[in-house]
């Protein structure tokens, strides 16, 4: 962690992986990554809408914005989209992604990269299924009806390899660059 002259505490990166040699640095380990983890949830606890960059096929990068969803064993972070989406094609072929939170109010930012897994279990879709999102999933009748059974959505399940933020303590400009 370091501290710029505006007053910036800027994280250095969250390692998500490492070797482990004994059963106590183990559960080290585990502590620590759980502690990491628990900072990017704080994080991100107020903030919507995420801009997810994925891949195209020919390697351009392209970013959309996306709701983050509750909390739940077997990703990091969830997502849902239209299975017939670009974003669920370009996730199949390169599952590196990266999700950028942007807090307007404090100027605060966090960066998360990480890998996507598409989750078409309806078990895990039942268990994170909102109402609003039916707004992505308009009825065209039958189990398309933007329920949890419709067979349009899928999840993306984001396990965080990495994340970078800064956390202001007073207000101040910053340029950020190489």
């Amino acid at each position: 962690m370091r501290r710029s002259d505006a007053g910036v505490e800027i994280a250095d990166e969250i390692p998500a992986t490492e070797r482990i040699s004994s059963a106590s640095a183990a559960k080290a380990r585990v502590r620590y990554y759980d502690e990491r983890l628990n900072r990017i949830y704080e994080l991100i606890e107020d903030i919507e809408v995420t801009m997810m960059t994925t891949r195209r096929a020919d390697g351009t990068l392209v970013s959309r914005p996306m709701a983050t969803q509750r909390r739940a064993s077997g990703a990091h972070l969830w997502f849902v989209a239209r299975d017939d989406s670009r974003k669920v094609g370009e996730i199949a072929r390169d599952p590196n992604v990266n999700l950028a939170y942007y807090k307007e109010r404090t100027r605060e930012w966090i960066s998360v990269s990480g890998a996507a897994r598409l989750c078409r279990d309806r078990t895990k879709i039942r268990e994170l299924y909102e109402p609003t999102w039916k707004a992505w999933f308009p009825n065209e009748g039958g189990l398309r009806d933007g329920g949890p059974e419709d067979p349009r959505m899928v999840l993306i399940g984001v396990e965080a390899r990495s994340a970078q933020f800064a956390k202001l303590d007073r207000a101040a400009t910053m340029v950020l660059g190489s």
